[in-house]
């Protein structure tokens, strides 16, 4: 059971600090570089999916990056028990700190932490639902969450969305790697290209020696933009507004 008094960034140093996070991401566009130099290189800019319409019409008391504990419960969310973490960054491959990254997801019943969700007499009262993270210096992000659940119409996945500044900057939704419902997933299948595809999946990894059956997942978000671009110069962060792109949940 998660000691709340605990730090979550000590907690998730092993998923986040000492894992794949570290490393740059493999999906680069070629450059005019030779033998591979990132400054001639750009990385693959992460593919924007629309909101959707269950960001919360009103967000819980407890908003940190642990879902599946709320405020001071000791009964643990159901689910798949997943470490997810990333990084933010600009296209060139530089880290975009102070940015508020935001999930979203529904539960294990496919209920959302909103008043017009589906099946929100199952809903799970253990699922915080919404969580938030600002990033650090080498804009890292986590969170802990269940692996998402398809509900109907929709493959799993969960939303992602970035601010900077006070303004919404990105939104999108990632989704499990090959998994066997994407293929049929209306806001998928408007994504016309490979990479724009590859860019949203994310394995979801057993952790080597967990007793209790935990995943890992890395999701890289690469914005179409520098973070000067971002904020003018300034590094300050801010919780921005929702864009509201009423697509499908």
């Amino acid at each position: 059971m998660l000691n709340r008094r605990e730090s979550i960034r000590q907690i998730f140093k092993r998923s986040v600090v000492g894992s794949s996070a570290l490393a740059l991401p493999t999906m680069w566009l070629p450059g005019s570089g030779q033998n591979g130099n990132a400054l001639a290189d750009e990385l693959v800019k992460t593919a924007h999916v629309g909101e959707g319409p269950f960001y919360p019409d009103k967000l819980p008391l407890d908003t940190d990056n642990d879902l599946l504990i709320v405020n001071e419960s000791i009964t643990r969310a159901v689910g798949e028990i997943t470490y997810l973490s990333g990084r933010v960054l600009s296209r060139s491959g530089s880290p975009v700190r102070n940015a508020f990254v935001e999930i979203w997801q529904c539960d294990s019943s496919g209920a959302y932490i909103h008043s017009g969700s589906a099946n929100r007499e199952n809903k799970d009262v253990n699922f915080q639902g919404y969580g938030r993270f600002l990033t650090d210096s080498k804009g890292r992000y986590s969170f802990r969450t269940i692996k998402p659940v398809a509900y109907p119409g929709r493959t799993p996945h969960i939303h992602f969305g970035v601010s900077k500044n006070g303004k919404r900057v990105f939104t999108t939704q990632m989704l499990i790697k090959d998994h066997p419902g994407n293929a049929k997933d209306g806001l998928f299948r408007q994504l016309r290209t490979k990479p724009e595809r590859d860019s949203i999946q994310v394995a979801f990894d057993p952790i080597k020696d967990s007793k209790i059956g935990e995943l890992e997942a890395n999701f890289d978000i690469v914005l179409g933009m520098t973070p000067a671009e971002l904020d003018n110069g300034t590094f300050g962060g801010g919780l921005g507004t929702p864009d509201r792109l009423r697509s499908r949940g």
